[in-house]
């Protein structure tokens, strides 16, 4: 006996199937992929920026020599990978033991709990740690204790962090920054301009962002290739940005591109927020009597995940726009991508689809018309003027 979430004939699968999401990071891109694609997405991955670590930059070591010079009172660690690289680079330059002494003596904050981490695998204790791992919290419990006349050292992770900086400063405290690594453009920019070119064609869902120079360096890559504005259509209108937390989020809404972000700025939060969020964006039909849910690359047919050709999906969403009216040939020819003039060409295509769907009596040819979807006749009136 089947229920009514789980009808005859349907296999199991996950809230992403059928949906193809882009992955911009450069840090944790497997553990963000691995996690969509458990779920059902596909995952295309291209990193939009690379680390470049600084162990023989100038401003790293006269920072670092600033700090066991002038011992701040406050050391704030913001990432795992960048504290550990510090500690190596101060090893490197023979300051290792004179840096790890300094900050035995000061209240030495850590974001989260991989910072953390490090931080006690360098043999030092962590003074305080939010839960939530973000930053903003790290900037409201330094804020609440007072940083007025307070000297201030923050580990930068890769870009300026201006608001949390800048309101140290407004509060009174002088702030040292540590870059430890900063943002560079990937060396191979071929994976990026290939995510590119699926964001701006729509043949992505969804668009993640796990940092604010990612958003940033793909928006700088879409200007170079004169097709920025090609992009922030498909942002706002067809593939769905996905960031984060605020801070990621800057640089696509100084651009007037709304994002969507968890309440919790972490990836499990992240992922979750997209399996509410596409499924409930995909268009459900009541079509010949089977309940037909259109995704980015796939069909659910009564539950049933149907892949189907990227010719197919592009004549579904045509007859989908006006379900129950008839699509003319020409109409269809337009919407299959480099069909030409041929309209044999929808034919073929059209045959392929229903064999995708296996359930051919979906779509109805309409002689010396074109084709329509069978819309159940109690809808028909829900949809005329659709």
């Amino acid at each position: 006996m089947y229920d009514e979430e789980q009808p005859p004939g349907a296999v199991e699968h996950g809230p992403l199937a059928g949906f193809t999401v882009g992955v911009t990071a450069a840090r944790r891109a497997d553990e963000l992929g691995a996690l969509l694609q458990r779920r059902g997405a596909v995952v295309l991955h291209a990193p939009a920026l690379r680390i470049v670590p600084l162990a023989d930059d100038g401003e790293l070591l006269a920072a670092t020599k600033e700090i066991i010079d002038q011992v701040p009172d406050v050391v704030v660690a913001t990432t795992a990978i960048g504290f550990r690289g510090w500690i190596e680079a101060a090893d490197g330059w023979g300051l290792g033991e004179q840096l790890l002494g300094r900050l035995r003596g000061v209240d030495l904050l850590a974001r989260g709990p991989k910072v953390k981490g490090s931080i006690r695998a360098a043999g030092l204790t962590e003074a305080w740690s939010p839960s939530s791992e973000s930053l903003a919290e790290v900037l409201d419990h330094l804020l609440e204790q007072g940083v007025d006349g307070r000297r201030i050292a923050v580990q930068l992770h890769g870009e300026p962090l201006p608001g949390f900086v800048e309101s140290l400063r407004a509060g009174g405290a002088e702030v040292v920054p540590v870059p430890v690594y900063r943002w560079m453009p990937p060396e191979d920019i071929t994976p990026l301009d290939r995510l590119l070119d699926a964001t701006v064609s729509r043949s992505l869902d969804a668009l993640t962002f796990t940092s604010a120079p990612a958003a940033a360096s793909l928006l700088s890559r879409a200007e170079t290739r004169g097709l920025l504005p090609d992009l922030l259509s498909a942002l706002a209108h067809d593939v769905l940005p996905a960031c984060v937390g605020p801070v990621t989020a800057l640089p696509l809404q100084a651009h007037g591109v709304d994002t969507i972000q968890p309440a919790r700025f972490r990836l499990g939060p992240l992922v979750q927020l997209l399996c509410q969020e596409l499924p409930a964006r995909a268009r459900a039909l009541p079509v010949a009597g089977h309940r037909v849910e259109i995704r980015g690359h796939a069909v659910l047919v009564d539950g049933a995940l149907k892949p189907v050709p990227p010719a197919g999906m592009s004549l579904l969403r045509a007859l989908s726009r006006r379900p129950g009216w008839v699509v003319p040939r020409a109409d269809l020819l337009r919407a299959l991508p480099g069909a030409g003039r041929d309209e044999h060409a929808v034919e073929t295509a059209m045959a392929r689809l229903r064999t995708a769907l296996g359930a051919p009596k979906l779509i109805q040819t309409v002689v010396k018309r074109g084709y329509r979807l069978a819309l159940d006749p109690a809808t028909d009136a829900k949809y005329a003027d659709a």
